[in-house]
């Protein structure tokens, strides 16, 4: 895509109602071209990564004919367009898939704007977007998202959020879409929802994952929150394939399914079509990692823990010896050893220079998945026994009743980490980003998603001396525990987790929602948001557990509100 230079010509084509009025029929977006083909917006308009002078803006084109086109777009203070403030024409076609990212400069920070696309005389939906402010910040406001699986429900979650009006950007934390065939994870009831995945096949090609997009963009309440908020996004593994790491993936058989570095680049590739994200260097497509400063009273860096840097995940299974007895060794070995990356050293580096010159309040740090030591009775990581009657169990203790030799032997079994694939699988890795923030002395507030669950926990170092906080965001529609343990009831799974999980204070184990982050200079709070169902577009909304935490290293815990 190439930006025209004649602002003049766009400005006297765009359309009536805007400072430039023309009498005369619109053209080709400032072409000059007289040739009109049926153009739509089927993906609606969005905005992402903003920051104080400029903010990306984003729609796709819809057209029968498959010509390059020219495509114009006009930012305003109002949303009548009365006040225009940029504007410019691009070209776009089938070489990025028909989709328009615009890069809008010179914007005055802190200020909300409003913006739309026009192509061959036919105008987009407005879009409304913010930058990013400067100086002395009272206040930063984010809705949070993770895991918005499309067969697996209504969007309800977004269209919530899509009402709030006091919100400075959305930060999506990855899983945006999901890799399946129409028959794979969370579709059962797609085809009763009309919600079934688009291609039908799991997505390999780059065609596969620009239709997998379209088809999540058609969604109204997707639209809805993209042009209502600017979007801050990171990938997680479904924008590529499950479980996902450096040189391959568990959903990625390169015998049948080709060379995971090929369907790495085309997964890429589509994704930064599709999303309204600034690369931070343009050669360097697999580099999503990028800070944004809210003046002095946050930092908020995007990290990617999943596809630039990351180690193969460990497998329980490996440690398993032929006698069914667990190698405890072996595993404390390779779970300690401190070459093992989950970022990759570059991005370290350069994490660690980032926290090292943000003089903000806060430090945020927006990934995929959990950092919190999440620790668990390890014959119910490996299944040896429900979570039910683990709990039974520890009822018993408590109540001061006899044990079996069989359940002394149950009790004394080692706790283990219930996902290697989490940060509690690379925990050199994690004590690595938790000893910079705690020798910087910053305030450290992580953000993660992957999970589908709600989780806040407190974070502490390898000798027990608290860093910060921990919020894990729930599903937009993925599933969770409540699909994995059906016969166990959640709320019981929660409260009997927050018991055997130190750091853990809190846990919501069945229910679809969001976060909002409000982080002022004198607590980041975090209100968990739910929707009472995503198998039908009627629902209610709830606000469930209320958290903050405190500046200042006294501070550096969970507290409820």
């Amino acid at each position: 895509m190439t930006q025209s230079s004649s602002r003049r010509t766009f400005l006297r084509n765009f359309s009536v109602g805007t400072v430039a009025v023309s009498t005369l029929p619109l053209t080709g977006c400032g072409s000059g071209g007289a040739h009109y083909q049926d153009v739509s917006y089927a993906h609606g308009v969005a905005s992402g990564d903003p920051l104080a002078d400029r903010v990306i803006l984003w729609t796709r084109i819809t057209i029968a004919k498959g010509d390059d086109v020219d495509v114009g777009w006009m930012i305003a203070e109002d949303d009548t367009f009365a006040r225009p403030v940029a504007s410019g024409v691009v070209k776009t076609g089938a070489a990025s898939d028909y989709t328009v990212k615009v890069d809008a400069t010179g914007l005055a920070p802190n200020r909300r704007y409003y913006y739309r696309f026009q192509c061959q005389g036919t105008q987009s939906p407005i879009g409304r977007t913010k930058t990013l402010p400067t100086g002395t910040v009272a206040q930063a406001k984010f809705a949070v998202f993770s895991c918005s699986n499309y067969p697996a429900g209504y969007f309800n979650v977004y269209a919530e959020a899509a009402k709030l009006d006091d919100v400075d950007a959305a930060l999506h934390l990855g899983d945006y879409i999901y890799e399946y065939a129409a028959d794979g994870y969370a579709s059962a009831n797609a085809a009763a929802m009309s919600r079934t995945s688009q291609p039908a096949n799991e997505i390999l090609t780059l065609s596969d994952y620009r239709r997998r997009y379209q088809q999540y963009r058609s969604d109204p309440d997707l639209q809805a929150v993209h042009a209502r908020l600017p979007f801050i996004a990171v990938w997680d593994d479904h924008e590529l394939a499950n479980d996902t790491w450096r040189e391959g993936a568990e959903n990625h058989n390169p015998a049948t399914e080709g060379l995971f570095l090929a369907r790495k680049q085309m997964a890429i590739q589509a994704y930064n079509e599709w999303m309204p994200i600034r690369l931070p260097d343009a050669a360097k497509p697999e580099r999503i990692y990028r800070s944004f400063d809210f003046g002095n009273l946050l930092s908020l860096h995007m990290l990617d823990t999943r596809v630039i840097g990351r180690d193969k995940q460990f497998a329980y299974g490996s440690y398993v010896n032929a006698d069914k007895t667990f190698n405890t060794a072996g595993f404390t070995a390779d779970m300690a050893a401190p070459a093992r990356q989950l970022m990759g050293t570059e991005q370290t580096a350069w994490l660690q220079g980032q926290l090292s010159k943000s003089t903000a309040t806060w430090q945020l740090l927006g990934q995929q998945v959990l950092m919190a030591r999440m620790n668990l009775p390890s014959p119910m990581v490996l299944g040896t026994t429900g979570y039910a009657a683990y709990f039974a169990l520890a009822a018993k203790v408590q109540a001061n009743l006899p044990l079996t030799e069989a359940e002394q032997q149950l009790l004394a079994a080692p706790a283990v980490p219930y996902n290697l694939d989490a940060w509690d699988g690379y925990q050199a890795a994690r004590e690595t980003v938790l000893t910079m923030a705690k020798t910087l002395n910053k305030n450290l507030v992580v953000l993660a998603g992957d999970t589908h669950n709600a989780w806040a926990s407190d974070l502490a170092d390898i000798n027990g001396q608290a860093v910060g906080v921990e919020f894990g965001v729930p599903s937009v529609t993925s599933p969770g525990f409540e699909e994995y343990f059906p016969k166990e009831d959640p709320n019981v799974v929660a409260k009997g987790l927050e018991q055997l999980i130190g750091p853990l204070q809190y846990a919501e184990t069945a229910a679809r929602g969001y976060v909002v982050l409000t982080v002022t200079p004198t607590e980041s709070r975090a209100e968990y948001r739910y929707v009472s169902t995503v198998k039908s577009k009627t629902y209610t909304a709830s606000t469930g557990k209320v958290l903050k935490m405190l500046p200042g290293a006294a501070n550096r815990k969970l507290v409820a509100v």
